[in-house]
């Protein structure tokens, strides 16, 4: 080798070496800025918190919404008849009560259409006197909240839906047709609430009603196999509906182990005389957590009506697939309105071994992209309890995982904690809502979240 080939070779190493060290640490900075803005949380908002409630019930069970026409205007509900106004991106917020003259016991479901119309579905109460009477659940009720500066403050008198006899109307959902000219609500009957008698059952029923919510169709029946009373596994639950374009409707709910599917292509008026089975809940939607006094996994339905994935229709929930003690969440979708599904994607992507439950999803109708909130415990070795909010950009392959409560909470098994926590997005705004429950003192919580 002679010297001018020794100093060429040198100099070739010398500089593959100067750029190896200025690329590495370009990639240091990338990471650690990558780092940085995952570690960011959003600002959290405390909306209401326990002092003196009607019955009781201390706030959970929250729902939100988004105004389609206002995105900086939010509307959000919790048990037994909380509602609450944000006009400034939910940064603040008014408090008031829900008045109805056939009353309001919880289960709140607040829905928007694209005309800034807003949805208050709930349960009834027509004696005002709770499990005292015997009237408590003797229908669904909607009240309606015209679009205008005066959204989410006044409402209707609200309209019922489902009366029979004696029986009882538990678990509603509701869904706004793209147009905003419909309404579907889902729900359980129940023969009897609880009852253990042989041959009391329950089924899954659906209604209709026009953009004002003043009357709503006869009952229809979605569930062809009928589940029992004990509001348990063995109980069908967990309707939520879902318009896949102006006249079709689907619902998935949970029975046993398995999450069902039925679809309408008349507008509601009528549901296939069977059932699909698209997806397994194992170990059954009722599920025991720790320091939970009770949870369950029931599945969550929504469809992409913007974006690349326009159409696909998503249903979310959880399990114990993976034992009692490594709770996941979960999803699955379909491009061909429910005739096939796609294998369960996970969405939490912490190591096995951990709890996440009361799971709650949204698709953005603007960016389709899929926003799934849940109770997370990956970063505790017991009860302490952190909530994310995972988010897919690709039609529900990966999800990306955010811690976005700014604390954890240990919750009590004592009281009422609720079933359920709730999201809304619209237009790359996300907001989760959730109930935190510390030493007893439950109160409702947003966070401001931002997509870029």
């Amino acid at each position: 080798m002679s010297a001018l080939t020794v100093i060429f070779w040198f100099q070739r190493r010398c500089i593959s070496a100067i750029l190896y060290a200025y690329w590495s640490s370009l990639l240091l900075i990338s990471s650690f800025s990558v780092t940085w803005a995952q570690s960011k949380l959003p600002e959290n908002v405390q909306i209401h918190i326990s002092g003196q409630e009607p019955l009781g019930y201390a706030p959970c069970e929250p729902s939100i919404a988004i105004d389609p026409t206002n995105a900086d205007r939010i509307v959000a509900g919790a048990v037994l008849d909380y509602v609450y106004v944000s006009d400034d991106a939910g940064k603040s917020w008014s408090r008031d009560r829900l008045t109805s003259k056939l009353g309001v016991f919880g289960d709140p479901c607040i829905v928007a259409g694209p005309q800034g119309d807003f949805y208050y579905a709930h349960l009834s109460d027509p004696a005002g006197e709770g499990w005292k009477s015997d009237a408590l659940l003797d229908r669904i009720v909607v009240q309606h909240s015209k679009p205008g500066k005066s959204v989410g403050q006044k409402w209707s008198k609200g309209s019922g839906a489902g009366l029979n006899g004696t029986k009882d109307q538990d678990k509603e959902w509701l869904a706004v047709s793209p147009s905003g000219d419909r309404v579907a609500m889902c729900w359980t009957e129940f023969d009897h609430y609880g009852s253990e008698v042989a041959g009391d059952s329950t089924r899954i029923l659906c209604s209709t009603t026009g953009r004002k919510a003043k009357k709503w169709s006869d009952p229809v029946m979605v569930s062809a196999m009928a589940g029992n009373c004990l509001d348990g596994d063995s109980t069908v639950e967990g309707a939520v509906p879902v318009w896949m374009d102006e006249v079709t409707l689907g619902v998935a709910w949970a029975h046993g182990e398995h999450i069902r599917w039925n679809v309408s292509e008349d507008g509601g008026a009528t549901f296939r005389p069977y059932e699909q089975y698209i997806a397994d809940i194992v170990g059954g939607w009722d599920q025991v957590i720790p320091g939970i006094g009770r949870a369950n996994g029931m599945p969550v339905t929504a469809v992409a009506r913007g974006g690349v994935h326009a159409g696909r229709v998503y249903v979310n929930w959880s399990d114990q697939r993976n034992g009692p003690f490594d709770t996941d969440v979960w999803v699955i979708w379909s491009d061909d309105q429910g005739k096939t599904w796609s294998d369960p994607a996970r969405v939490n992507n912490d190591p096995p071994g951990k709890q996440q439950f009361f799971t709650w999803m949204a698709v953005d109708p603007v960016t389709g992209h899929v926003h799934v909130v849940f109770y997370d415990r990956r970063m505790s070795e017991r009860t302490a309890t952190h909530v994310y909010v995972a988010t897919s950009k690709d039609g529900g392959n990966l999800f990306i995982n955010k811690r976005v409560s700014e604390t954890a909470f240990v919750p009590s098994e004592e009281g009422f904690f609720g079933d359920y926590n709730n999201i809304s997005a619209y237009g790359g705004r996300v907001r989760p809502i959730w109930t935190r429950n510390e030493q007893g003192v439950q109160s409702i919580w947003t966070a401001l979240m931002e997509e870029h």
